[in-house]
């Protein structure tokens, strides 16, 4: 079927207020022309993030009414701690809040200065977290990855050859672990392949260096190892996962992108000592390892959505609808990232904007354009999110891609609106010259998208008053 239907019915809605391009307009002026500061009240179709956005199922919901909100020992701790080991099978489970913390936890505990930690590609708070600790955080995807129009169906695979030789290059004792983000966000969501995974599995094993997954949307990932390596199209979602995660000793995990809640995350390993230390500092920053921060509710909830977000009918649609974004803007000749992943469509702020420099943020410009013109919310994935100041210079190290996500949240818009977002994403390519850049006046030290702050170097286009 080309239009994908939606295999579940709506039986709760939120109205969407209505906003003038004028009020738009005033909004973003006020917050600097970052659109994490502009209220959620404002936007009509909010595509910054699938983290936390989710829409919860009514077993989710009847969930939270059998939280057990006990200090130690809460039983909705163990069923989240039976969910993750039949899925994951890794013998340590320990909760936080989101997956953030996971990563903080993690490398906080085994990272020192000095060290590297490859990854295919490193997205934000991942990078920051390993920056953090004074060791290089080294992105070793495969070179197919920084061309947009490259359609290779997994280009979130690892560059074996490049891995061995950063190994070589900074000594195996240098690299406490190996990360491998599943799917690639910062490559535009696409996948790696199970074949990948086995390799890099078995060259780590040659130099005992542990690998660890980023494993927040594994369930979009054993999707399209389904779909896309024949020997798999007969195999369960489960099954896969459970092969996936049986080549690596541990993982990250946001549950707020595969875990269909709102808030939690988990950090599971194998190696018990590490487990330990790492429980050691849960108990001080985060809460006792039966709760890691959450409610039990919301722990309850977690592992039911565990538990579905790996219906295949569920995932064929939902790959299914952000491909069919995809599908509709490349038939209006817009210019993305191809091929489409698992959780968003990424446009390629290049081609989309040929006339700004990546010195004056096209990406960021284009999703400032996009919600002042139709309201409808992205986030940029390229100077801003990671350039990077050059050290001899001082100058701006720019990113190869320049993207704008459109990061669709999970059993959330109808396929009604999804049309909407395409057929002003046309429009506005239509008139993609009247756009202008941005000056950044204002940046934090880590991580600087959320907060940074801008001044258009030219007055906003002047078109007609426009409601959405």
């Amino acid at each position: 079927m080309k239009f994908p239907s939606e295999p579940f019915k709506i039986k709760v809605v939120e109205p969407i207020r209505r906003t003038t391009r004028e009020e738009r307009d005033t909004r973003l002026r006020i917050a600097g022309y970052n659109l994490f500061q502009v209220p959620a009240e404002s936007v009509y179709v909010d595509l910054l993030t699938d983290s936390g956005t989710a829409a919860m199922s009514d077993r989710q919901w009847a969930g939270l009414m059998l939280g057990d909100e006990s200090y130690a020992g809460s039983r909705n701790y163990y069923h989240l701690e039976e969910t993750v080991r039949s899925i994951f099978g890794y013998k340590h489970v320990i909760p936080t809040h989101q997956g953030r913390m996971a990563e903080n936890l993690l490398f906080s505990t085994i990272v020192k200065p000095g060290m590297c930690v490859p990854n295919n590609i490193h997205f934000d708070t991942t990078r920051a977290n390993v920056e953090h600790q004074g060791a290089e955080a080294l992105d070793v995807v495969v070179r197919e990855a920084y061309d947009p129009r490259c359609d290779l169906p997994f280009k979130g695979n690892i560059d074996l050859p490049r891995l061995e030789e950063t190994i070589n290059r900074a000594g195996p004792d240098k690299i406490p672990l190996v990360m491998m983000t599943i799917t690639n966000n910062s490559g535009g969501g696409q996948p790696v392949s199970m074949d990948n995974i086995r390799r890099t599995r078995g060259l780590l094993d040659h130099y005992h260096i542990p690998l660890f997954f980023d494993a927040c949307r594994f369930a979009e990932n054993c999707f399209f190892i389904k779909e896309r390596e024949p020997e798999y199209a007969h195999t369960s979602i489960l099954d896969i996962a459970r092969e996936l995660f049986s080549y690596g000793d541990g993982c990250t995990m946001s549950a707020k992108k595969d875990g269909l809640v709102n808030i939690g995350g988990f950090l599971s390993l194998n190696d018990g000592q590490w487990a330990q230390d790492i429980t050691n500092m849960l108990i001080l920053v985060e809460g006792f390892p039966t709760y890691g921060g959450l409610a039990g509710r919301d722990l309850e909830a977690m592992a039911r959505g565990l538990e579905e977000v790996l219906d295949e009918e569920y995932l064929r649609f939902r790959i299914g609808q952000v491909r069919y974004l995809g599908e509709l803007l490349e038939g209006g000749g817009v210019p993305i990232l191809k091929p489409v992943g698992g959780h968003a469509v990424y446009l390629n702020a290049k081609e989309f904007l040929p006339h700004i420099p990546q010195s004056e943020f096209p990406g960021q410009a284009l999703a400032v354009a996009l919600y002042r013109d139709f309201g409808i919310r992205g986030v940029e994935i390229g100077t801003l999110m990671f350039g990077k100041k050059d050290p001899v210079t001082g100058g701006t190290i720019h990113p190869e891609l320049e993207m704008v996500r459109l990061a669709v949240p999970r059993r959330v818009y109808t396929n009604m609106q999804i049309t909407y977002v395409a057929e002003s994403i046309i429009e506005l390519y239509r008139r993609r010259e009247l756009i202008h850049g941005l000056a950044l006046i204002h940046e934090a030290p880590m991580l600087r998208h959320f907060t940074a702050r801008f001044e258009e170097l030219q007055g906003s286009p002047s078109l007609e008053p426009m409601t959405v």
